[in-house]
């Protein structure tokens, strides 16, 4: 039996479209943003509606179209076959046959998969309609090929990696699309946006580094450590023996000026050791989230944070964790940013310690904080090298001028936004 090749021809071309149609509409539909559908949905757009129908089940619509693919794939292939080898010699139906393949895959599957995922949103709406019957109709049997799948790993023993799809960036698109409106403030946004962060930071991420810790030595004279808790402004404090590593407690102002209320305010007569709190340790790579349910379980304020050698790294309090989430707690005597001083040519003066988030979070900038937790981290991290005193930087939309240096660790830079559009290092 001959194959009427013009009708043959008609039934490839219609399964190249439905191979295409399928995945363009699951290129859409993974990349679409529920968020924005659901704006769109309150301003009557149905096929929002309908995009969102299909998102409710995922993993039935997902299915259907990967079976809608796959149906089309074989039969477009078996249809080519059958009429190339009927048509010509069999050398040349099988480079003919190769270069069907060749186009399906392009316009089948790779350039309506490219054009859906880089406008997903719209995509989504408009493909929407004919998507609801296509799930509809390979929906039940897709169903029925994932039940054999998971029973067939069960039998196995295995067990199938669960995409688990957090709705962390959800909330921040969400997040950002109200602050956008104006529906949320900036204050409320960075609080929103602070407790999202702390699911993906450490304890080694917000501590205060050793170098910035005030510390006692429990050999020091008792009027010189009353001296320096009553300059430090700290409640609590860490007395070390020995060595800062060897820490041996905690010093409340509240027990040290009950005992000098005891002692009638000789220091002399203090005994610190026995007034001292125990020290708790905790490692520094333990997620914020747990610490602060420590904190909450323990009813303790301070931790001593120590790396994995069991060297004291830094310190945490409930106070650090607290300001991840509603910013700097500060006095109206305080700056905009704690180690930060605008200039009045546009410019901002910041010390070298001053964390990456509380600058973006202060002037709603998007430095990177994935490699460095400081904006002198930031500057080593670009440039590669420890800069010297008086070199510059240009990265990131700034101008990083290097002004103070103590050994290796910048302590003061200037930076200075510029529009420029490659970020190439530049020495001054």
């Amino acid at each position: 039996m001959s194959p009427d090749p013009g009708l043959t021809s008609a039934a490839i071309l219609a399964l190249l479209v439905l191979s295409g149609f399928a995945a363009a509409l699951r290129a859409a539909l993974w990349n679409a943003s529920r968020t924005r559908l659901g704006e769109l949905q309150k301003r009557g757009i149905q096929g929002a509606a309908r995009t969102l129908a299909l998102l409710s089940d995922e993993d039935r619509t997902m299915g259907a179209l990967a079976l809608a693919k796959l149906l089309a794939a074989m039969l477009a292939g078996g249809l080519a076959a059958f009429l190339l080898f009927h048509l010509f010699q069999p050398l040349e139906a099988s480079l003919a046959s190769l270069g069907l393949i060749a186009l399906f895959a392009l316009f089948g599957l790779v350039l309506p998969d490219a054009y859906a995922a880089r406008r997903a949103d719209r995509a989504a709406v408009i493909l929407s309609g004919p998507g609801q019957a296509l799930v509809a109709l390979l929906g039940p049997p897709a169903a029925g090929f994932e039940a054999l799948a998971r029973g067939l790993l069960a039998l196995t023993g295995s067990h199938g990696v669960e995409e688990t799809h957090t709705m962390h960036e959800e909330l921040r698109e969400a997040i950002d699309l109200h602050a956008k409106d104006g529906t949320v403030v900036k204050n409320d946004r960075d609080m929103l946006s602070g407790i999202l962060a702390m699911q993906d930071l450490e304890l080694s991420d917000i501590m205060v580094h050793r170098t910035k810790m005030t510390m006692l030595d429990i050999e020091d004279n008792p009027k010189e450590i009353v001296n320096t808790v009553l300059k430090s402004g700290h409640t609590r404090i860490p007395v070390w023996k020995d060595n800062p590593d060897n820490i041996i407690g905690v010093l409340h102002a509240k027990n040290l000026f009950a005992a000098l209320q005891k002692h009638n305010g000789d220091a002399a007569k203090i005994d610190i050791e026995n007034i001292l709190l125990p020290p708790w340790f905790v490692p520094d790579t333990r997620a914020i989230p747990d610490q602060l349910n420590a904190f909450l379980k323990r009813k303790s304020h301070f931790a001593i944070v120590v790396d994995e050698y069991g060297e004291v790294q830094g310190l945490v309090t409930l106070e650090d964790i607290i300001e991840e989430i509603v910013g700097d707690i500060k006095d109206e005597h305080d700056a905009v940013a704690t180690g930060v001083r605008p200039k009045p040519d546009g410019s901002y003066l910041v010390d070298g310690s001053v964390a990456i988030r509380d600058l973006n979070r202060a002037f709603d900038w998007t430095l990177p904080d994935e490699e460095a937790n400081t904006i002198a981290g930031l500057v080593i991290h670009e440039a590669r090298m420890i800069p010297e005193v008086g070199q510059a930087f240009v990265f990131h939309g700034f101008r990083f001028e290097i002004l103070k240096k103590r050994r290796h660790q910048i302590t003061a830079l200037r930076m200075s936004p510029v529009k420029r559009d490659a970020d190439e290092p530049e020495a001054g």
